[in-house]
């Protein structure tokens, strides 16, 4: 900033002000300074000369050995006059003496601000205030003009550099330092703005802003703190809006101009053609330059009028689409009136200031009204770190890139559901591989799981259904579920809530893949079609569909794919798209609480189950004997009821229901040394020797019933510890693990007896087939003949376990050793070499198509 001194004419006791800038090339247009009249300033001495700036700024400006003569309130410099750094021309008001206003700040620069209304907001608003003249000594193109001697014609930003050497050799410049601020570019090209006053045309928008403000409150804005906040605040400040432009396109500005000064806004064409001097050709374009020839008689003086030069700012014609698109007030006022005020608009947060409030106005001025009923606020779209993407910084993400690389669903998934739309995200190429390897990647097998066993087995979707009541548990708790989602969706969708919306639909799709679809496999599998098998397939393709239609305004072109092979292709008479389809509608007849109830109880004591094997570290393959459940009555007889789906999920061999989870526990005691040390000192290790000792759940439930207990030491001393005084850690009993929520306590036995390791032996045996028959791109529905060369200690077990890996495997013959066969591989199977041979047969299935 360069910090100039402006002070009365030069003598020995002259007084200047320190005062500053960062735009040396406006001192030129200088017309005030500006002091904050509530700071405290200081005539201060420095160098042999004297200054009038900042108390607070006078070691930072002036240096440790500035001295202060005397303190002056900053409304005590008010009105004082000053020579000015540049006389180019003679202002048509008073100028150059110091004013006062608020926004004058201590915390850089001097505390007094040189002001030129011609080029800065704030400058002008001061300027306006105190009735100050307008000095503009810059032409359009940004140079000096001819007024400004020394660098007449010279880019403003050029003579920066000699303006600040002119200074210096006059004697006015105080200082020159570096000044780390912001300042507009253009996007385009890069290079400085400048702003500077120009006379315009205006809207006095300020005359309604008590109507703006109303019309705010009329509507719902997502995110809601906007509403009083961002866009609050501007309608509050409002000021009259800036209409015109010096443009050559645009819509022209409807004012005509006389001789005499005499203006007239033309109102519409038939006014236009009423008013012109000679008839408007009949096919008038109403831009320029066409327009500009329509000359029109003056209703004030006769004389002609000349249409003005400028252009209406292009907002405007954006705040005037709802009008505009249906010729109104002219015509169309009844569907005008149909579509009036729009449901919703939907922007990035940038056009506070822009659409929606250009949208708000002319609305307003109009019909005292919004055009809008809601505001979808959107933030901006970030890079991987958080920061703003930008051609300069090289980190802006292409959308062909993303559309060529993941596609216009995925990008799409991953706007949607990572976070409201109203917030900034991140974003990048990985996050969106995230994306679709979590939700579309899983979606798109569990359809291909669908198709693959529907095409085998001729499903027919068009066929009777077998009655909801009628189906297993499985299908009615996922039919709820699929009720569930259609309301919470469409709830949530009307709501202006895609976000959770759509983490409803990818919690649905995990739990379809990873549990229904995997409880059920076994009945698609299954070679005779019965009511069971029909159930199944019913249920899945209710399933499918339902999710193409709830995610068609979500990923549009994966919707489409479903729609077109699930539906189309076997019901032409279905809408042509899915996009033609109606919303879903829940069916409340599927909603069953007990059955969503049951359902929860066996998954989260599934899943506690398995947090429990994988703490003890054992394979699932590996069976195991026993799982026990602590619960309350209601749970234990949901648990009960899906008994089968437990043990089978916990690959377990029995379910033991219990009403107390001390039972599942064990207590590890120890004495608390803060409060036992003190009162019983050497005694203490004693204690902590007995508390092992007891019987842990005895000692405890005594402790917790009366307050305290007592125990006998190893000398036959006995010792009464009250509750606190003994630390109480709860432990899994030897050979179990356990793991426990709010609801239940789960206890996995883990002791592996011989039955047990043969059993998991067998089943890592049979991975092992299915993993070859993978190897050897089969597909699932043909028979192999099967050879298995084991180690010796083995083959007594796969001779015992011959039915159960000839049918888990589709293995019409097993033979042992290591025989002839297409595909040949070695596999390690719990430390011990196996020989896997397979051969293709044939196929259980009768495949018509696909």
């Amino acid at each position: 900033s360069a910090a100039g001194a402006g002070s009365a004419p030069t003598s020995e006791a002259r007084v200047s002000l320190a005062v500053w800038t960062t735009t040396p090339w406006t001192l030129s247009s200088n017309v005030a300074c500006a002091v904050n009249p509530d700071i405290e300033y200081a005539l201060a001495e420095s160098r042999g000369e004297r200054f009038v700036l900042a108390r607070d700024l006078v070691e930072s400006v002036l240096g440790a050995k500035a001295t202060v003569e005397r303190l002056i309130p900053g409304r005590e410099l008010l009105g004082l006059e000053y020579e000015p750094p540049y006389r180019f021309v003679a202002p048509d008001k008073p100028a150059w003496y110091v004013v006062g206003d608020g926004y004058v700040t201590t915390t850089d620069g001097t505390g007094i601000v040189h002001l030129a209304p011609a080029f800065g907001e704030d400058d002008m608003r001061i300027g306006r205030d105190n009735d100050l003249p307008v000095v503009n000594l810059v032409d359009p193109a940004g140079r000096f003009v001819a007024e400004v001697t020394p660098w007449a014609h010279t880019y403003v930003k050029d003579a920066d550099k000699d303006i600040i050497a002119d200074l210096q050799e006059r004697g006015l410049l105080l200082a020159e330092v570096s000044y780390e601020h912001s300042y507009p570019f253009c996007w385009r090209c890069d290079t400085p703005l400048l702003y500077y006053s120009k006379t315009t045309w205006y809207v006095k928008t300020t005359a309604v802003k008590d109507d703006l403000l109303a019309a705010n409150e009329a509507v719902t804005w997502y995110p809601e703190h906007i509403k009083h906040g961002r866009f609050g605040e501007w309608l509050e400040n409002n000021v009259d809006w800036a209409l015109s432009r010096d443009r050559y396109w645009g819509t022209p500005l409807p004012v005509w101009r006389c001789e005499g000064g005499h203006t007239h806004c033309v109102g519409s064409v038939a006014e236009l053609r009423e008013l012109a001097t000679t008839p408007p050709p009949a096919d008038l374009e109403l831009h320029r330059p066409f327009v500009d020839d329509v000359v029109l008689r003056c209703p004030a003086c006769g004389g002609d009028m000349h249409r003005v030069a400028e252009v209406i700012d292009a907002w405007f014609d954006s705040g005037s689409m709802p009008f505009g698109q249906w010729h109104y007030p002219f015509e169309n006022e009844e569907r005008f009136r149909e579509r009036f005020p729009a449901d919703f608009i939907c922007e990035a947060i940038d056009q506070t200031r822009g659409w929606f409030y250009s949208l708000i106005a002319v609305a307003t001025l109009i019909e005292r009204r919004s055009s809008y009923d809601t505001v979808l606020c959107l933030g901006h779209i970030l890079d991987a770190e958080g920061q703003k993407m930008s051609k300069s910084r090289g980190n802006v993400v292409q959308p062909d890139d993303v559309l060529d690389r993941q596609g216009a669903d995925a990008f799409r998934w991953y706007l949607f559901t990572t976070s409201s739309p109203w917030y900034p995200r991140r974003f990048s190429h990985d996050l969106v591989d995230e994306v679709v390897r979590k939700f579309l990647l899983t979606l798109w097998n569990t359809y291909s799981f669908f198709t693959v066993y529907a095409n085998i087995d001729r499903f027919d979707p068009t066929a009777e259904p077998v009655p909801l009541a009628e189906r297993p548990l499985l299908d009615r708790w996922l039919a709820g579920r699929l009720a569930q989602l259609v309301t919470r969706v469409g709830d949530g969708l009307e709501d202006y809530d895609p976000t959770n919306s759509g983490r409803a639909i990818q919690e649905f799709v995990d739990e379809l893949s990873n549990w229904y679809v995997r409880r059920s496999r076994r009945r698609f599998w299954k070679s005779e079609s019965d009511a069971d098998k029909l159930a199944a397939y019913q249920t899945l393709y209710e399933a499918l569909v339902t999710l193409a239609k709830l995610l068609a305004p979500y990923t549009p072109f994966l919707a489409e794919e479903l729609y077109q092979n699930l539906v189309r292709s076997v019901d032409a008479a279905a809408p042509e798209s899915v996009h033609l389809c109606d919303w879903p509608v829940a069916d409340e007849a599927a909603l069953d609480e007990d059955v969503t109830f049951a359902m929860d109880c066996a998954r989260r004591v599934v899943e506690l189950g398995r947090a429990a094997r994988n703490a003890a570290a054992v394979k699932n393959r590996q069976p195991l004997a026993e799982v026990a459940v602590a619960a309350a009555e209601r749970e234990r007889a949901a648990l009960a009821r899906l008994a089968d789906i437990v043990t089978d999920e916990l690959n377990v061999k029995e379910l033991r229901l219990l009403d107390d989870p001390g039972e599942l526990l064990a207590y590890a005691l120890k004495p608390n040394l803060k409060l036992l040390g003190p009162r019983l000192g050497k005694q203490v290790g004693a204690v902590g020797a007995a508390l092992r000792a007891v019987d842990g759940a005895e000692f405890v439930a005594a402790l917790r019933t009366g307050g305290s207990a007592p125990l006998v030491l190893a000398d036959g001393e006995q010792v009464r510890l009250a509750e606190d005084e003994v630390l109480v850690e709860t432990v899994a009993p030897d050979g179990s693990r356990v793991e426990s929520d709010a609801d239940f306590t789960v206890a996995l036995r883990t002791t592996i007896d011989p039955a047990l390791r043969d059993e998991g032996i067998v089943r890592e045996i049979v991975h092992a087939v299915q993993l070859s028959r993978k190897n050897a791109d089969l597909r699932i529905e043909d028979t192999i003949s099967l050879a298995l060369a084991v180690p010796a200690e083995l083959a007594g077990l796969v001779e015992r376990n011959a039915a159960y890996i000839r049918s888990e495997t589709l293995a019409s013959e097993l033979e042992l050793g290591d025989r002839p066969r297409q595909h040949r591989e070695t596999v390690r199977v719990e430390g011990h070499d196996v020989i896997v041979g397979i051969t293709p047969t044939g196929t259980i299935f009768t495949v018509n198509y696909g």
